[in-house]
């Protein structure tokens, strides 16, 4: 696709301006109280991310918080571990949705769009960056952990969160299976997500080394999909993929959920929504890193340990 120069730029999956009116009109909704309530994906994946983060044993003087969202990673920030985060996130509405007194470290707010990092800060000057699902929303993603890289210091710590190729998957095949029953063809309104199995390639043609990327699941019970599609957009998650349909037909709506309950549902009568979360761990190439031996050059022989 052409970009503002002329030349050609990354393909363009996503309505970047789509998902910011999204996510602000989700942060305003009955004064946040909506986008508050349906906080515990995101809050869950925070937790889970704060667990990785805790395992490194350094303390960092401020940390960037890239698509921080309301910030429910740097909430969980204390003291011990840094004294400022910069949050940096495209919707202006949700970064500044709730007050500073919520967060234990000083923080800074930045309105920017995270796919122009390098626009916001300077290379080489950040000591930590964090991103707690808000990846899967950009167009380039290559392009984006490249400008990550090239904004830490020197063995600045990059760790992230971002939803997997398998979430809402039974959404999708629901929504999918009605769309052929009922007007004999498909669509996208799941948001295409990356493989779990490209993320680590993605990692280190991005210039990042001693990776480390795991994969972990959230699950939520609903009472039907209808409540799973409201809270999916009180989230700011609904589909913004270019070229989507605006309008899904009621008929066609209310044949998807019958199939989901169908072919997902729990014995309770509750339907499942599975969240799939890739984490990563990379750190920007120093010399004072830990390297692997040469070849040959071991002392110990693994057959006698084995």
């Amino acid at each position: 696709m052409l970009d503002e120069t002329g030349t050609f730029g990354p393909y363009q999956v996503f309505d970047r301006n789509v998902k910011r009116i999204q996510k602000d009109q989700a942060a305003t909704r009955d004064g946040g109280e909506r986008s508050r309530t349906v906080d515990y994906v995101r809050e869950e994946v925070a937790d889970r991310m704060m667990e990785r983060f805790l395992d490194i044993k350094r303390k960092f003087n401020t940390i960037l918080d890239l698509g921080s969202g309301s910030g429910h990673f740097s909430q969980l920030l204390e003291l011990d571990k840094t004294k400022k985060c910069i949050m940096v996130d495209a919707s202006e509405k949700i970064l500044h949705r709730d007050p500073d007194s919520e967060f234990e470290v000083a923080i800074e707010r930045i309105h920017a769009e995270e796919e122009d990092l390098l626009q916001v800060v300077e290379p080489d000057s950040q000591e930590a960056i964090v991103s707690c699902l808000s990846l899967h929303w950009v167009n380039d993603l290559p392009g984006v952990l490249v400008q990550i890289r090239e904004a830490l210091k020197p063995d600045g710590l990059f760790l992230g969160a971002m939803f997997g190729g398998e979430t809402l998957f039974e959404l999708r095949t629901a929504l999918q299976l009605a769309e052929v029953e009922r007007e004999g063809g498909i669509s996208p309104h799941v948001s295409p997500m990356t493989d779990t199995r490209d993320v680590s390639n993605l990692l280190g043609r991005a210039g990042f080394t001693l990776l480390t990327v795991d994969i972990d699941e959230v699950k939520v019970a609903y009472p039907s999909m209808w409540e799973l599609l409201e809270d999916l957009s009180d989230m700011g998650e609904g589909n913004a993929v270019i070229g989507r349909r605006n309008m899904i037909k009621r008929d066609t709506l209310a044949a998807a959920s019958a199939i989901y309950k169908e072919l997902h549902g729990n014995e309770d009568g509750t339907i499942p929504a599975t969240f799939q979360v890739i984490y990563m761990i990379g750190w920007k190439p120093a010399p004072t890193q830990p390297k692997p031996l040469d070849r040959g050059t071991g002392k110990i022989n693994l057959k006698e340990i084995l």
